[in-house]
């Protein structure tokens, strides 16, 4: 179940791509699939190795192309373990909102992402995730848990001020929305209760199965409901301008000295 939409977001063979926060690996996977050089990074050292044991099963089924490369890594998202500008595209999905310094992240990955080169950034939506926290304690007061909700507006000001260009934005897993309803309204370890067991095997069908009108049902509902705000940016050229301008002062510098 992907959250970011590569129609959307280009990827192209040979990109270098980190997956910032990975988890289980899923959009790790996906871009491996594309034929990117795909770097998974997360802090959590079991979900590591088992994206190493997935990547490793992808390249002996041959699921990846031939020059595609992955590796799963541990790493802090705040002290990223690579140079300035290594990667030419950088994915953070569902990691913002448990993490104190969002600022630190950002600058980070703004830090290891090319000039030129793009970033995708998810979070919990606003609405939905406030029904969330207003019928469950449990669902966000765990360690680890979400810390904050944004605001649209906010996570994209976050971005500008990163020095990021924000191109586009959009919803994605309305139909997820009422199952974590559900799920804080029951309980959120309460996977026995029959509405959420319901809920969840109409949602395993639906991630298996891809019917049209489940499809069609959700990419309707997304703009509503969609559990899942999704911001899309560039990292821009420095101006040439500028660039210019700063060669103009150095070779003026002797002259100003002479004078």
């Amino acid at each position: 179940m992907l959250t970011v939409d590569f129609s959307r977001f280009p990827l192209a063979p040979g990109d270098r791509v980190l997956d910032l926060g990975c988890g289980a690996g899923r959009h790790a996977f996906e871009c491996y699939r594309r034929g990117a050089h795909v770097v998974a990074l997360d802090q959590n050292a079991e979900e590591i190795r088992e994206v190493a044991k997935w990547f490793a099963a992808m390249e002996e089924a041959g699921e990846a192309p031939a020059g595609a490369t992955a590796t799963a890594m541990e790493g802090d998202a705040l002290a990223l373990p690579f140079p300035d500008d290594s990667f030419d595209v950088v994915i953070i999905s569902e990691v913002m909102e448990h993490i104190p310094d969002d600022k630190g992240v950002l600058a980070e990955m703004v830090r290891v992402l090319k000039p030129g080169g793009r970033i995708a950034v998810t979070v919990p939506r606003y609405g939905p995730e406030k029904v969330c926290w207003a019928l469950s304690d449990a669902y966000h007061e765990v360690e680890g848990g979400h810390i904050r909700i944004y605001k649209a507006d906010e996570l994209l000001g976050k971005m500008r001020e990163a020095g990021l260009r924000p191109y586009g934005t959009h919803h994605a897993h309305a139909l997820h929305s009422p199952y974590w309803w559900l799920k804080c309204a029951f309980g959120v370890d309460n996977d026995k209760a029959l509405p959420v067991k319901a809920y969840h095997k109409l949602l395993v069908w639906d991630i298996m199965k891809k019917p049209l009108a489940t499809r069609v049902a959700e990419n309707a509902l997304n703009p509503l409901i969609g559990k899942s705000f999704v911001a899309y940016a560039t990292k821009p050229h420095e101006p040439k301008a500028h660039a210019a301008g700063t060669q103009n002062d150095t070779h003026d510098e002797p002259a100003r000295a002479a004078l």
